[in-house]
């Protein structure tokens, strides 16, 4: 399977997967443990058996870029009763990945505005993503230069990552051109501490998307001075944004995003974890009240003993305690959804873990429910709503936060842990503060490019 997986990657763009969870660039074991996956949550084995003979026929098929998800095909397939072959079947599944075949993405520029914890994840998805190079092009990395060897020391980062792990692949350093080969993508390392100053096509980049994960501008004005660096055409900010700015929560209200849009907000990374649940909630019981309490493990921002800092109790050391903090999840949820404009309080506890964390919903909804309505509903829409990228689902009396280190999605429904009474529930909902964050930052990114693919089967 996984030569054709990569066959498919690299000279289509189609990105393969089962029950949303990517096959591309997986070992062995990783495919079979996606496939015992689905156990989970159809009651149900998948095996290779099943999704093989699928995958032969994607292959065969003159498709354009998309995602198959070969194994829904696999399942569906077993329950359809039309009698039709293998080879019948995907094609009629894949029918409008074939008509749309001639229509090829333009390549995107990128630039990593900052590369900390979020832009160096950030550069490893777009790497990870490269495909045939028709899509999203990591071209350059702007930071400010810290002395001799700095180059080195960036690529020592992105190589090792104590909370994710080893990069997958090779990484190398062009010292003359001050630039990063991180499997054969070419990165140049700009030193610039000034956001107007960088004329980017001097490096051959134009009409790149810059992605601003400094935090340190966050309204129009502050963050346009990215756009005018030539070369520069759109700037995605990774924080909640000030003013007039759009937040999006992808999934949710990625919708406003218009073609006009220069500067779009990803808003936080909590934002993001909660805005698709309570959206999911709302739509099918109503939400008349509710506040959301945020486990959050430490960042940056806090220090590591105790020493000044201009913000209440974040002085404290941050390894040893846990600190109550504000937070703006619950007002900056009601800009992503306006329905729960007045109805949301919050507050946050940083905690003593470099990453995973845990939003607890303590909502009173419109409509009586049960923990199997409840639990079945939220199951659903993670495998088959539109919002099945943003919301995972697990149910398993053993689960940890470490158990959700590298989740791509923006969060991860706790069935074990759910209450519910009445119209009164609590969702325990974990999320990658880092990891699966960053990949909602890239599905703005792939939107406003034009390589957001149709996914397949249609649900």
């Amino acid at each position: 399977m996984i030569p054709m997986l990569g066959k498919l990657y690299r000279e289509k763009n189609v990105t393969t997967t089962v029950y949303s969870r990517s096959l591309v660039n997986k070992s062995v074991i990783q495919i079979l443990k996606t496939h015992r996956f689905v156990k989970q949550v159809e009651d149900a084995e998948l095996s290779v058996v099943d999704t093989f003979p699928i995958l032969q026929e994607v292959v065969k098929l003159d498709l354009g870029p998309c995602r198959v998800d070969i194994g829904k095909l696999a399942v569906n397939y077993k329950k359809d009763s039309r009698g039709q072959s293998i080879e019948e079947y995907v094609r009629d599944e894949l029918a409008g990945a074939i008509s749309d075949k001639d229509i090829q993405p333009q390549p995107t520029d990128v630039v990593l505005y900052g590369f900390g914890r979020i832009g160096r994840i950030l550069a490893r998805l777009l790497i990870e993503k490269a495909g045939s190079g028709n899509g999203l092009r990591l071209r350059a990395v702007v930071v400010r230069e810290s002395g001799k060897g700095d180059l080195q020391k960036r690529a020592s980062l992105l190589r090792r990552d104590s909370v994710h792990g080893p990069f997958s692949g090779t990484i190398a350093v062009d010292e003359e051109e001050s630039a990063i080969i991180a499997n054969g993508n070419y990165i140049r390392v700009i030193y610039s501490g000034d956001p107007a100053s960088v004329d980017y096509t001097q490096y051959g980049i134009k009409d790149a998307v810059l992605i601003d994960n400094t935090g340190k501008w966050r309204d129009r004005e502050g963050l346009g001075q990215h756009l005018k660096c030539p070369g520069i055409k759109r700037v995605i900010l990774t924080a909640p944004g000030k003013g007039d700015l759009k937040n999006i929560v992808h999934g949710v209200n990625n919708a406003l995003i218009e073609d006009s849009d220069t500067i779009i907000s990803a808003a936080s990374c909590t934002t993001n974890a909660i805005v698709p649940p309570l959206k999911a909630l709302n739509d099918k019981f109503g939400i008349a009240v509710g506040h959301v309490e945020t486990v959050h493990s430490y960042t940056n921002d806090q220090n590591l003993l105790d020493n000044f800092h201009k913000g209440p109790r974040r002085g404290r050391a941050a390894p040893l305690n846990m600190v109550i903090t504000e937070t703006g999840a619950a007002t900056a949820a009601a800009k992503a959804l306006p329905e729960l404009a007045g109805k949301l309080t919050g507050n946050s506890i940083r905690v003593p873990t470099p990453n995973v964390s845990l939003a607890i919903l303590n909502i009173t909804l419109e409509k009586d429910t049960t923990l199997d309505e409840l639990n079945s509903y939220l199951r659903w829409v993670s495998l088959h709503s539109p919002l099945q990228r943003q919301i995972d689902f697990i149910s398993s009396p053993d689960a940890v936060s470490t158990d959700f280190v590298g989740s791509r999605h923006a969060s991860v429904i706790d069935a074990e842990a759910t209450i519910v009474n009445g119209k009164h529930c609590v969702l325990y909902v974990w999320y990658d503060n880092e990891f699966g964050y960053s990949c909602q930052v890239l599905r703005i990114l792939q939107q406003i490019s034009g390589v957001e693919f149709p996914a397949y089967p249609k649900d």
